[in-house]
């Protein structure tokens, strides 16, 4: 399949005074997070929020900043979300592209907005309570009136 980039923006929600960073990301969807070299964090006044272990493609364990909160957008379509501070480009993992509700277009060799949800991003979740059997959205189960709010309507 070769290599897939994305054109996205990085901002500091936190610093609303601070330029966006416009990056070629390369997508990643066997990544799960965000990745950003250290120069980047520093352009965006990150702070670091904790220090977390990873494991390197090479079996390596080590430990790098993690920081945040970063604002990802892609198109008009964008996420929070907080990155490991490693490397030296900016690598997109599978958690802000599903956030996003993006996917991979491999004959095309780009990252595009999902297709089946063109207008906003669809997220799938699951319910742990079935709805009634009436087909209302109040779930009966859980006790009196605990309504199950669409996603979107908060």
């Amino acid at each position: 399949m070769g290599h897939v980039f994305a054109d996205i923006e990085l901002s500091n929600p936190r610093g609303l005074d601070l330029e966006p960073v416009r990056v070629t990301a390369l997508a990643d969807t066997g990544a799960l997070m965000l990745c950003i070299p250290e120069h980047v964090a520093l352009q965006l006044k990150l702070e670091t929020e904790s220090i977390r272990e990873v494991s390197m493609a090479d079996g390596r364990s080590m430990t790098v900043p993690y920081g945040g909160p970063i604002r990802v957008r892609f198109g008009k379509r964008f996420c929070y979300v907080g990155a490991l501070v490693l490397g030296d480009e900016v690598l997109l993992g599978a958690v802000p592209m599903e956030d996003m509700d993006l996917v991979v277009s491999p004959s095309r060799r780009e990252i595009m907005v999902d297709p089946a949800s063109p207008n906003i991003p669809h997220a799938r979740v699951k319910s742990l309570v079935p709805r009634s059997s009436s087909g209302s959205a109040w779930s009966e189960s859980w006790g009196p009136a605990h309504p199950i709010i669409p996603t979107g309507t908060w």
